[in-house]
């Protein structure tokens, strides 16, 4: 497969599914603003959130480590889902606290999702030409919003984990709706 052909196959799906895309685009964004307008109460119920999906993560690797006993790398396996759902535990019972350590996660997280969509801005400017801009400013804001909570440190941890990942979905929602918008021009234009 060539590269034109790989542009043209990711141009064909987005076209193809440009209404999900677009609504998908909508909602993400929708929630964004909630969890800009109640940023800590966002902080506190993405620290939950979290906590249940490493509580949920744990059970489920026990479960199946007890009914596979002979699977390769047991006792690390064993090891990882006991870690896991001792930090649900963790950020379930103690949810202001795991705001913190999940603030530094993030902070890592959107680091690396700014890098990453910097590049893929970058890469598949030629494929996008008119919505490749919204893909590279939601990766610049990435970055930008690591720095602020890191230049803010501690203090910024009782907030800004609820308000990062509401203009983090912000922006992402602002991407794949003008991503879609473009997918939808493209389709129409092909029609004609």
């Amino acid at each position: 497969m060539t590269l034109s052909d790989m542009q043209r196959s990711i141009s064909d799906t987005m076209r193809d599914y440009s209404g999900l895309l677009l609504a998908q685009g909508i909602i993400v964004t929708v929630l964004g603003i909630l969890a800009v307008i109640w940023p800590q109460i966002s902080t506190v119920a993405t620290d939950i959130f979290v906590g249940w999906l490493f509580l949920l993560s744990g059970i489920l690797g026990l479960v199946t480590l007890f009914l596979a006993p002979n699977a390769p790398a047991f006792f690390w396996s064993l090891l990882t889902a006991g870690l896991s759902l001792f930090a649900g535990v963790l950020l379930l019972w103690h949810p202001v606290e795991g705001s913190i350590s999940l603030t530094l996660v993030l902070i890592a997280l959107f680091i690396a999702e700014g890098i990453f969509q910097i590049a893929a801005a970058i890469r598949y400017r030629d494929t996008l030409p008119d919505s490749w801009g919204w893909l590279l400013m939601s990766g610049i804001v990435d970055l930008v919003l690591a720095g602020v909570i890191i230049s803010g440190w501690p203090q910024s941890a009782n907030w800004a984990l609820g308000l990062v990942v509401g203009v983090n979905l912000i922006t992402s929602g602002l991407a794949i709706t003008m991503m879609a918008v473009t997918a939808r021009k493209v389709g129409s234009a092909l029609r004609s």
